[in-house]
This record gives C-alpha cells, structure tokens and sequence, in this order.
C-alpha cells in the first residue's frame, strides 16, 4: 500500500491551523497536525515544497523508516519547523495504520494503562475574584486540576490572563464571552506588552495563598511562568511557592540552557515541567540524565510525532519522569486527540493540558474524544478518531496573526515573553 496524494490543509476557525492529510492505495486517509503558533506559513513551505514530493510511492506502512527518511535525509535537522512537519505525516501514517487494523491508535501503542487521561484547564482573571471565579467555572465544567494565572498590579495584560475586555482576540469565542486563554491575537505585526519580574515576584506567591485559603488543600494547582525568570529568580520563586504544593511550576527559565535548571533544583522541591518548546529527544538527555525536571512538556505536533514522542516517554520513565503534553488550541484537535492516544497507553502518564476548542474549529475537525469528570478518552473510532471537513475549513480562511512579544516595563527592553 503506498502513498498517492499529500495535501496541506490551512483553515482558521478562530486561530490558523495545519493539516496533513494523506490518501494511501487503497483509498485510506489519515491526517497529521502540523501547526506553529504565529509561524504557520513556515510549516506549509516546508511541506508542499519540500516533504510531500518525497513521499509519493513511498510504502505507507512503514512509519519508522519514513520518519527516519525524513530527519536524516534533510542534513538540516531538529527545529520546530521541520519537527512539526515530519510530525504532521509521522502521526498521518499511524492513522491509517490503525484505521486499517479496525482499531483506535492507541490499542498499536499497547493498549490501555488507564481509564482516562487526567486533565487540567485553564484559570484565570485579572485579580483575584475574577481567578476565583473562573476556577469555580471550571470545578463546574468537570476539572479536577487546575492551572492558575491571573494579572499583575500595574501590568495591563499578562501572559494566560483572559477577561471580558480582551475575550475576542484571535476570533476564538465571541467578544462577551470567555476564553481562557488565546494568545495569538490578528495583526500584521506581534503586539508589544509590558513585563515587571520584581511585581511578579512578589505577587505570584499571594496569589498561592488565596488561592489555597479559598479552596482548600486538595485541588491539583499549577503554574507557568513561561520562560521569564533567570535561573536565580525561577529558584525563589519555586521556593515561595512550595507551602502551596503546587503539582507542577511549569517553564521557570529559558529553556535554551538547560544546565539552567540545575540551580533551581537545588533550591528548591517545587516539581518542574519544561519542554513544550523542545523538538527532539536530544534536548531532553541532561535532564533526564540529572533528574532535573519531572514532567515532560512536548507535545506530538512539535516533537516530531507519535514515534518520537514515545521514544521521549520511554526515556522519562527510566527516570521517573512523567508526561504532561503540552495542549491549547495551538494545537488542532488532531494533535490533541494523537496526545491522547498516547498518554492513555504509556505507563508514565502524568497529566494532560486540555483547553477547549471552539465550536468553530470541532465543526471543521470532528473529533471523536470526551472529557467528564475531569479525564479526556481518545474514544474507540478506529485511527485517530478525528475527521476533516473541508467544506468547514475553507469557510475559515488563514488569516495573519502573530504571539505577542515582551518588553520591560523599566527601560523598554525585549524580554522573553
């Protein structure tokens, strides 16, 4: 059975999204996602000009050697861009391999390791009733852990904050409602915000605080500090932070270095999650090696697939070390629902970030999974268990948009946002 046809779907039901879709011989279709926030077009070039042409008459069962075909045939390896490709047809093939077994994808993966996968949402607010709120919304939803976001005094928008005033960006849910939270906004050029690292500081750990009084001790709560802090900064803040039990205090620092994270774990027991910007296997090996982090960030679309993700799982778990893929609507419900497969047949499953579509983009991508009582179920249609509808997606043409960007609110300088 061989590869006929690789198409490049581009649609933007409220954010832009890439799609693979492979049609093999016997007239079995698979889809691959294959989307880099705020550099989507990158990825559409380097598959329609690039991959697609190799993979024309190329046996469709062999996923391994396609995937290694693809990595090591570009001499030019690792990096989001060719990452997110290759990711695209790796899990595309392993689609249609299990549509043609007449099984979901994860029975090829091993089978169930569990009833379902737990899952956290996302709360926030602009202070601290609006983040109260918007947890007691989610408890209500089903959730049964919890990130926490909320803004900063003196900061007029801040990474994971969602609120009425600013509901619209990026078209995902209607300007009077709320959605928590997507950050790619329209625009022909990245916003510019303001960032203040002492305010946070300060604040993050009140917040904690409230947040605990409120709700008590049992609720799964986690944070992201997204990358802002110097390792000396991610140490105290990990250090504050532990009478609150956090389950997971999520990208301290730059991931860049990772020897970064060797300070910070000697400050502190705070566990660490890192990696949702990691490609390949390669950036985890220190890591690992040093027990220096605890969850496992990457996720399928950016990580190079279902083959290489399971190769970084299977590595983690020599270590103790467990997942926690990466997963709002920057990733299609094809990359989730591939997660999904995943995490429900590894043995190191940790937790599964799960921010809800909108009903624009399930209407284009159909997807087979279920969240209830705070686990999501990749569900028992054979493959995936995603469908593209076309007619729905060319509805929702791409449209520009771009991540925002940070500067210091001090002297104006570029930060990591």
């Amino acid at each position: 059975m061989t590869i006929t046809a690789a198409e490049v779907l581009v649609s933007s039901p409220g954010r832009n999204f890439v799609t693979v879709r492979i049609t093999t011989s016997a007239g079995v279709t698979g889809l691959g996602d294959a989307t880099v926030n705020g550099r989507e077009l990158a990825v559409v070039s380097y598959l329609r000009d690039h991959l697609v042409p190799l993979l024309i008459g190329r046996d469709a069962h062999a996923i391994e050697d396609t995937w290694q075909y693809l990595y090591r045939g570009a001499y030019w390896r690792r990096g989001p861009i060719t990452m997110a490709a290759i990711a695209a047809v790796d899990t595309a093939l392993w689609d249609i391999k299990a549509k043609l077994a007449g099984m979901p994808l994860y029975q090829l993966l091993g089978g169930r390791s569990r009833r379902g996968c737990l899952a956290y949402g996302h709360a926030s607010g602009a202070d601290l009733p609006e983040l109260f709120d918007s947890v007691r919304a989610h408890l209500g939803q089903g959730y049964r852990a919890i990130r926490i976001q909320t803004g900063i005094p003196g900061l007029s928008s801040v990474y994971g904050v969602a609120s009425s005033s600013n509901a619209h960006v990026g078209d995902a849910a209607g300007a009077t409602s709320r959605y928590d939270h997507e950050p790619a906004r329209r625009s022909a050029v990245p916003v510019e915000e303001e960032w203040d690292t002492r305010a946070y500081l300060r604040h993050a750990p009140r917040v904690f605080e409230a947040v605990r009084n409120e709700f008590g001790p049992e609720l799964p709560l986690l944070h992201d500090a997204h990358h802002r802090l110097t390792p000396i900064q991610a140490a105290r803040l990990g250090k504050e932070l532990e009478p609150y039990d956090l389950f997971w205090l999520e990208d301290v620092t730059p991931a860049e270095n990772t020897a970064m994270l060797r300070r910070v774990r000697e400050h502190t027991t705070t566990p660490l999650a890192i990696g949702e910007v990691f490609n390949t296997i390669w950036d985890y090996r220190e890591l690992f090696e040093e027990q220096l982090i605890d969850y496992v960030r990457s996720p399928v679309t950016h990580a190079g697939g279902i083959t290489a993700l399971r190769r970084i799982f299977d590595y983690a778990a020599v270590y103790q070390i467990k997942s926690g893929v990466h997963g709002p609507t920057d990733v299609s419900p094809v990359g989730l629902a591939a997660a999904l497969h995943l995490g429900i047949a590894i043995p190191n499953f940790g937790i599964q970030e799960y921010m809800k579509h909108s009903a624009a983009t399930d209407e284009v991508f159909r997807p087979a999974y279920r969240f209830a009582d705070g686990l999501l179920d990749p569900g028992e249609e054979p493959g995936l268990g995603v469908d593209y509808d076309d007619e729905a997606g060319a509805a929702h043409p791409y449209e520009p948009a771009y991540l925002p960007v940070n500067r210091l609110k001090l002297d104006g300088s570029m930060h990591d946002w």
